[in-house]
C-alpha cells in the first residue's frame, strides 16, 4: 500500500499528500483496491507461502502518526492477507526500516512471520512471536560483513544464534 504510494507519487509528494490524511485515505484505498486484484489472483496459485513487502516506515521508524497506520493501512493488509490465508497460503511481512512498533499491528493483521533487518531489535519479537511466528531476520548487518573484521562478523552470527534457537522457525537473513 506504502510503496505503491511512493512508486505512483515518489517521496516527495507522498509526504505531501500524507500532510492530509483524509484525502490521504482516498488515495491509499485506491492503491489498495487495485493491490487487492493482484491478492486474488495470487490466492488462486499454487504458492505455499506469500511475502508482502511495503516500505511503510523509514530507518529511524513512522512518517507517518502511528495512529494513521492503526485506522488507515493495517486494517487494509488484514483484508488483503485474508484473502490469500482463506487459499491457505502463509503471509510474511517485510518491510525495510524500523517497523518495531508495528510489530503487534502486523501480527493482529494477520501476518504468520516477520522479515526485518538489523535495525529493529531481534530481541523482544523473539521473545514475543518466536514460538507462534516465522522469523527472518538476524543481528548481522551487511556492513559489518563488508567493513569490519572476522570477530565482529562472528559475534553477530553467534548472537542471532542465541535467539534464532528459541524460534520454532526462524531463517537467519543478512540485511
Amino acid at each position: 500500500i506504502v510503496s505503491g504510494a511512493i512508486e505512483a507519487f515518489g517521496w516527495d509528494a507522498l509526504l505531501l499528500g500524507a500532510s492530509d490524511p483524509e484525502k490521504f485515505e482516498r488515495v491509499l484505498d485506491s492503491i489498495f483496491q487495485q493491490s487487492l486484484h493482484h491478492f486474488k489472483a495470487w490466492a488462486q496459485t499454487s504458492i505455499d507461502t506469500f511475502i508482502c513487502h511495503d516500505d511503510m516506515v523509514w530507518s529511524m521508524g513512522p512518517f507517518i502518526r502511528p495512529s494513521f497506520y492503526r485506522k488507515v493501512i493495517f486494517p487494509r493488509y488484514h483484508q488483503l492477507w485474508s484473502v490469500l490465508k482463506a487459499a491457505g497460503k502463509k503471509v510474511l511481512f517485510c518491510s525495510d526500516g524500523n517497523w518495531s512498533v508495528f510489530v503487534d499491528d502486523i501480527a493482529a493483521a494477520g501476518a504468520d512471520g516477520f522479515i526485518f533487518e538489523p535495525m529493529m531489535a531481534l530481541d523482544p519479537v523473539v521473545e514475543k512471536y518466536g514460538q507462534t511466528h516465522v522469523i527472518m531476520a538476524s543481528k548481522v548487518d551487511c556492513t559489518t560483513m563488508a567493513l569490519k573484521r572476522k570477530p565482529d562478523i562472528q559475534a553477530e552470527i553467534a548472537a542471532t544464534l542465541l535467539f534464532a534457537r528459541q524460534c520454532t522457525g526462524f531463517v537467519f537473513d543478512v540485511g
